[in-house]
């Protein structure tokens, strides 16, 4: 009998970890072992997903939404979707350009799916979503990073985003609010972004969770886009796997193709939690607002009293990316130390670009005393290791 042969893709191979994963993934055994670990590495809610949509899916069950829907989501979601981009953003959106997705990362590899062919490139800031470039090199494409800094909060300049365009650019892809930086993009920025004649991606993950100023829609500025959005962050829903793509028309039949080849549909009852989610959640959503905006105010802080800099005042999503270099230069070995000598889950910058190295991203998405906990030990641990006088 002949051995079996067995060859692993290189695009199985090539595709890099996710960092913050092999941070939480060690954690996780760390508290197997007994240790107590606190967890500012993850970026999910530690709300559970309000009453009112937990009953709205369990009625779902009950009444038989346990089959498949029409690959493009049930008809009641899309068109909340877009009564709720029309009533948030003030933009007219049909609701048959509106798709329902098994999440956001399903919608992010659909969109760029429609637009890549090999030799393709898109152009993301560095710093960016970690999966961002994995997603484009996985599709054959190319990521293009233009660099931002910290001390414009992390802005993208539009000249030099027009520098980077050839003619093999398909796509921009923006997250405003950003994950790691916490920041949103100006909306003369995303204006200017706009008028390049570029498709842009906007990634609206984040929206709602916003504490100081407003964010944007790109669809308030152009149709040439694709707009990502879920139900993940703002309404407590990680686990239900729920996200939606919003395109121009002549890409709705590609997507759907691919969506009925692919995933076949979204879940059925899921999508009857998501319609209440959408249209009867404000005053739960109200309530997470008010503690995120707690915790962001508490722990920026205390992470500049230990030595941690932020140069501008991250004001949405939850995240916090502090400049590290004062204490180390790579973020990946002084996050694993920081788990391994006190017991505090952090994400290493690195992760999320060359322009973030020697930062750490800090997510509050814990209790308020436990954020104050887990800086205690930070701040015990570096006083030790470098001194008062740091």
């Amino acid at each position: 009998m002949l051995e079996p042969q067995r060859k692993i893709s290189h695009k199985s191979q090539d595709i890099p970890p996710f960092l913050v994963m092999d941070v939480l993934e060690r954690a996780v055994e760390m508290e197997r072992e007994g240790r107590d670990i606190i967890h500012l590495e993850v970026g999910e809610p530690d709300f559970d997903t309000p009453p009112n949509i937990v009953q709205a899916g369990i009625e779902a069950l009950r009444t038989g939404r346990t089959h498949y829907t029409p690959s493009v989501g049930i008809y009641e979601l899309r068109e909340a979707v877009a009564a709720h981009y029309e009533n948030i953003y003030g933009v007219s959106i049909d609701p048959n350009c509106v798709i329902i997705t098994s999440g956001c990362s399903p919608a992010i590899l659909l969109a760029l799916a429609a637009l890549l062919d090999g030799s393709s490139q898109v152009i993301l800031s560095d710093p960016h979503y970690a999966c961002y470039p994995n997603f484009v090199r996985f599709l054959g494409g190319a990521p293009t990073f233009v660099r931002t800094s910290a001390e414009n909060g992390f802005q993208l300049e539009t000249d030099l985003v027009k520098r980077a365009l050839t003619t093999n650019t398909r796509a921009v892809l923006i997250n405003s609010p950003s994950n790691p930086t916490g920041t949103l993009l100006d909306p003369d920025r995303m204006q200017q972004l706009a008028g390049l004649g570029v498709p842009i991606i906007s990634d609206e993950i984040y929206h709602g969770l916003v504490y100081e100023g407003k964010e944007h829609s790109v669809l308030e500025f152009t149709n040439n886009c694709f707009v990502i959005n879920g139900f993940s962050k703002l309404y407590a829903m990680t686990g239900w796997r729920l996200g939606y793509v919003i395109c121009p028309p002549e890409f709705v039949r590609p997507i759907q193709k691919m969506v009925q080849n692919f995933f076949i549909s979204p879940a059925d009852f899921v999508q009857w939690a998501g319609l209440e989610a959408l249209t009867n959640s404000s005053q739960a959503t109200d309530i997470m607002k008010h503690t995120f905006d707690e915790r962001r105010r508490f722990m920026l802080r205390r992470l500049r009293e230990i030595g941690f800099r932020v140069e501008v005042d991250p004001t949405a999503a939850f995240y916090i990316l502090a400049d590290a270099r004062q204490f180390s230069e790579d973020s990946y070995t002084f996050a694993f130390e920081i788990l391994e000598e006190t017991g505090v889950g952090v994400a290493p910058g690195i992760d999320f670009g060359e322009s973030a190295e020697g930062f750490i991203r800090f997510s509050y998405t814990n209790s308020l005393e436990k954020i104050s906990r887990a800086l205690e030990r930070i701040d015990l641990y570096l006083r030790q290791r470098f001194g008062s006088s740091r």
